[in-house]
């Protein structure tokens, strides 16, 4: 399954007003909220958490970069696809 980190430790790190630190909360609650209407979802593990969704598809045009090990994401490259050597 497709999956990034979500992180937010640095959301507001560079804002300079209260205001700039409220814009950039609504512009992620929208970016959420679109998330979820797409059909990702929130994972949690020990350590993280992480937005997935089942279908590698919809992830990537998001233009997502799944963080799935090297040897997972090669499983998600449809047989049908050429791999060209340069």
């Amino acid at each position: 399954m497709s999956f990034f980190t979500w992180k937010d430790d640095g959301l507001t790190s560079d804002c300079s007003s209260l205001d700039a630190m409220a814009s950039r909360f609504e512009e992620t609650a929208h970016l959420i909220k679109k998330l979820s209407q797409q059909g990702f979802q929130l994972k949690k593990t020990q350590k993280n958490q992480l937005i997935i969704h089942s279908d590698p598809e919809i992830f990537n045009q998001w233009g997502f970069i799944s963080e799935e090990q090297p040897f997972r994401q090669l499983c998600l490259i449809p047989d049908d696809e050429t791999i060209v050597d340069f």
